[in-house]
């Protein structure tokens, strides 16, 4: 019988088995000699694919058009041979891809998956065979060119997948494989059995930072919540780009617990597979369908090609705003310098895209400038108010600083209106779900101040219904929907006057 420390020196032997399934030298990949130039997890996939459609087209055109020149001294169509390779060579990959086989543990080890790639390409081969017989016989491409572009096929391939293998050994042992950022959050019991190895070579993420979750209390305990709070406050201030799970499946009070606390954030948050469910799949499964056994949590609020089109139209707009409206607003820095002492631009923090704070520029229309622990918002006939800036206010031109917030990439045209520090700390105690404002980027103009809710929201009530509305604006946000707000906020400026 085995004593409790020998048993639990085996237990550890079982439990690290697919934490050390990593070669010695790539190990504790990325190092930390960061390369000047980082390729993604991702691209390096991407690369290899369209390698590999390189060499079978390539391969296919050399085959075809060498044997008929050797065997009959002719040559057949370039725009026959190059058709039928390119054909092969796309389904090669597509179905290749789809069984996870340009995933970077199989780039890193393809000996161990050599079968499959084999088998992938004949059973692809075959298919394209069966098709140009069935099409015209021998006719389009003649039995003995396609065996000759079959050798030089496999044999390009083989030669492709050598050179990726020491490729990928040698950007991982530079440091210059770039996976997607994360905070790892997690029950020690899982964090112990998961290294960072395993973490970016199957699961493609780098991790910045790891956050075990104090459970002695209970899965919902005060702990456990400021765990939870910690784990969101470093993911946005080291830039992670998703927030990871590390917890047990049948955990479901304390997932349920994460989950809930962590859609503070407008990060992405995936549920990695147990320990358990690692150790049932294998290494080989894990391989070629790893990001898949992730799974998501709670996605963001808009997708890469949605942020992408959003801020196309923010950098476009504030752009040719900013030079159309150049002379108006040196006429009105000027007549503010004339009117009072103080500078022209006033600044103030506000909490941005996850709650991160930044300035926020506005033309100053008042004596005072705010930006303290308490702030008293203005009021109609608030004496602190200046005479350019009661102008200023009521038609709203003292926001037009903030299009260099937007060209900065601090704000965006549209979104939910930032408020002042103060006022944040204040409504998100009061108000739930507040927090979840900063799942976009605030906005010169929103969904809230186009129906009617501009200017002070002197009572809770007010306050409540503009949240309402801003957290409408980013559940249905839509590339038509910004510039149907953008359109309408124009009209209610001249309608309705602010203080």
């Amino acid at each position: 019988m085995l004593t409790p420390s020998a048993h639990l020196r085996v237990s550890d032997m079982y439990f690290n088995r697919l934490s050390h399934i990593a070669e010695p030298e790539i190990d504790s990949a990325p190092t930390s000699r960061v390369a000047k130039l980082k390729l993604s997890y991702k691209n390096i996939e991407t690369l290899v694919c369209l390698a590999d459609i390189l060499m079978i087209t390539l391969s296919s055109v050399l085959g075809v058009q060498l044997y008929q020149y050797l065997w009959s001294g002719e040559t057949i169509s370039l725009v026959t041979s190059l058709g039928v390779g390119l054909s092969q060579a796309l389904l090669y990959t597509y179905v290749s891809s789809s069984r996870g086989l340009y995933r970077l543990p199989v780039l890193l080890s393809p000996s161990r998956y050599l079968a499959r790639i084999l088998t992938t390409w004949a059973i692809v081969v075959l298919f394209v065979v069966v098709f140009l017989v069935f099409l015209r016989g021998g006719a389009v491409v003649p039995r003995g060119s396609m065996v000759t572009a079959a050798t030089l096929q496999i044999s390009f391939l083989l030669v492709a997948r050598w050179l990726a293998e020491k490729a990928s050994r040698s950007l991982m042992a530079r440091g210059a494989l770039a996976g997607r950022k994360v905070v790892t959050v997690g029950e020690q019991s899982e964090l112990m059995r998961l290294s960072t190895a395993v973490l970016f070579r199957y699961f493609g993420f780098n991790e910045l930072t790891r956050v075990s979750l104090s459970t002695a209390g209970g899965p919902a305990s005060n702990d456990v919540l400021v765990d939870l709070d910690r784990a969101i406050h470093e993911a946005r201030e080291r830039g992670a780009d998703e927030l990871i799970l590390a917890l047990r499946w049948n955990s479901r009070e304390l997932l349920e617990t994460a989950r809930e606390r962590l859609r503070a954030s407008p990060l992405p948050v995936r549920l990695l597979p147990d320990y358990t469910i690692r150790s049932v799949l294998g290494r080989r499964l894990l391989s070629t369908n790893g990001p898949g056994l992730a799974l998501e949590v709670q996605r963001a609020p808009l997708t890469q090609m949605e942020q992408a089109a959003k801020r196309t139209l923010d950098v476009v707009c504030s752009a040719v705003g900013v030079v159309l409206l150049s002379p108006l607003l040196l006429i009105i820095a000027a007549l503010i310098k004339l009117d009072s002492k103080g500078p022209v631009i006033f600044k103030q923090r506000r909490n941005g895209f996850n709650a991160k704070q930044f300035y926020i520029y506005k033309f100053r229309s008042m004596t005072v400038q705010e930006d303290g622990d308490k702030i008293v918002q203005a009021k109609r006939n608030d004496k602190r108010v200046t005479r350019v800036g009661q102008f200023l206010r009521s038609s709203s031109m003292d926001e037009l600083p903030q299009l260099f917030n937007v060209l900065k990439g601090d704000m965006s045209l549209v979104g939910p209106r930032p408020h002042a520090l103060a006022h944040d700390n204040e409504y998100k105690v009061l108000i739930a779900k507040y927090a979840f404002r900063h799942h976009v980027k605030p906005g010169i103009t929103g969904w809230a101040q186009v129906n009617g809710l501009r200017g002070e929201t002197g009572r809770l009530e007010q306050m409540i219904e503009r949240v309402k509305l801003d957290l409408w604006y980013v559940n249905h946000w839509s590339f038509a929907l910004d510039v149907n707000i953008i359109i309408r906020t124009c009209f209610e400026v001249l309608r309705h006057k602010a203080y």
